[in-house]
């Protein structure tokens, strides 16, 4: 898949050549897909915004036992519903899909865009809508990629034109998450960048497309970083304090995919004999949490927001680590559509701010930014778990606004790589493509790898 792409003759109707199609086309179809996609993705996030008042609102009419059983209650409920969408229409909506498009674009999976649409949509509302901890940008990429897919399909493109699109609206996707349209192109060059056509006309296509996904999200939900946390520069002095800090977000980054993966299989293990009982008790958990302890639950976002704005104290913060890291693993594993950057990015700001206040009892008169160690330990996770150093650094810069923080994030980040590295850990979604394919082959008597 490397530069070879460019000059495949693969079909196509007509049009000026190996690729089946002029330049000026190619790249319409990408702006098409930067807009279905912003469209998709802004209707996402105003959707789900809507859905998530309910615990509000329920607070307002119950308190005590009643509230909580009554949370529970509703959580489970619409977890049970995203599952049974997804087990009855289309199962490989189940998660993030970022893993499905990889394989989609090199043959190993079908993008049933048809299905994956309404599906990975409504399934995704109401999962994320129930308050389970899962980020809206892994459906988002994955309807964005479906996007792709249907105008590939529909205008007969070319073999490397697909892929292309397929790669445009996934860039588009998390561009329109996130409001990261530089993000959503790395995604799509590191993450991807074994399945990505190599050749300046599907870069320049990423690029439109990312751009006309952002424009449109913008001109929908409004501008500016869609997790706005101030934080100062530190002293250089303090910089081998963010070594230690990729050291510690490497091995949890190691630690959280393992768990995840022993977690979906634990969860298929269970469904052989009873098919729903996995998710509904994580339906109730995260139910309960929603009132007991509402900053461990949901996609994250507002967590950051409003942890970088107070002060909490270290016990406290260890605790809401230790519980998001368990409602991400179990909200993912539950089977619903719905991806983990943004709770991976809430679980590691808890753990940024944790650092930063044992750092702080250790060390009480060097003036440390809790907010800055908190920024830069979202990059690390993210690219301990994802390992794609470039997209961690740049996303978490357009997500929070800091771009004061680029050196320590990019330290961090670097730090979090080796000791991931050094530890054994794979990207997580090459993990999870593997699994699907494994379970595929299982399935239909076949050994794993043909």
């Amino acid at each position: 898949m490397g530069e070879t792409d460019a000059t495949e003759g693969d079909g196509g109707e007509g049009g000026d050549g190996a690729e089946g199609g002029s330049e000026a086309r190619f790249l319409l179809l990408c702006a098409l897909t930067g807009l279905g996609a912003g469209l998709v993705g802004s209707l996402f996030l105003l959707g789900i915004d809507a859905l998530l008042v309910w615990p509000r609102r329920l607070a307002g009419e119950l308190s005590g036992l009643p509230l909580v059983a009554a949370s529970a209650a509703i959580t489970m409920t619409m977890t049970l519903l995203a599952v049974a969408l997804v087990r009855g229409y289309a199962p490989e909506a189940s998660g993030s899909g970022v893993q499905e498009i990889e394989g989609a674009m090199v043959g190993k999976r079908r993008l049933r865009w048809r299905l994956v649409l309404p599906v990975k949509l409504f399934g995704g509302l109401i999962a994320l809508g129930s308050g389970l901890a899962l980020g809206r940008e892994g459906p988002t990429i994955h309807m964005g990629a479906s996007v792709g897919a249907a105008l590939s399909e529909t205008y007969r493109t070319s073999e490397t034109e697909r892929r292309g699109l397929l790669a445009s609206g996934a860039g588009a996707g998390l561009a329109s998450a996130f409001n990261a349209p530089v993000g959503g192109v790395l995604l799509v060059i590191e993450e991807m960048r074994e399945e990505f056509p190599n050749n300046l006309r599907t870069y320049l296509g990423l690029l439109v497309a990312a751009v006309v996904a952002t424009s449109v999200t913008q001109a929908i939900t409004g501008t500016g970083p869609m997790m706005p946390v101030a934080a100062e520069m530190p002293p250089l002095g303090l910089l081998p304090a963010f070594l230690l800090l990729g050291l510690g977000v490497g091995l949890v980054g190691v630690l959280l995919n393992a768990s995840l993966l022993r977690l979906l299989d634990f969860a298929a293990r269970t469904a052989r004999w009873s098919p729903y009982l996995y998710p509904a008790v994580i339906g109730l958990a995260v139910g309960t949490l929603l009132v007991v302890l509402p900053q461990s639950v949901t996609g994250g976002e507002h967590v950051v927001v409003e942890l970088g704005a107070q002060h909490v104290a270290l016990g406290a913060l260890v605790l809401l680590s230790v519980v998001r890291f368990a409602t991400l693993v179990g909200s993912y594993s539950s089977g619903v559509p719905g991806g983990i950057f943004a709770p991976m990015l809430a679980l590691a700001f808890c753990l940024g701010l944790a650092f930063a206040e044992a750092a702080d009892l250790l060390l009480p008169d060097i003036g440390i930014d809790p907010a800055a160690f908190a920024i830069c330990a979202m990059g690390g996770l993210f690219v301990a778990s994802v390992r794609a150093p470039l997209v961690g650094a740049v996303l978490i810069l357009e997500l929070t606004g800091a771009y004061v923080l680029m050196l320590p994030i990019v330290l961090t980040c670097a730090t979090a790589e080796l000791v991931a590295q050094r530890c054994g850990g794979r990207p997580i979604y090459a993990l999870l493509l593997e699994r699907t394919l494994a379970l595929e082959a299982r399935a239909k008597g076949q050994p794993a790898g043909e």
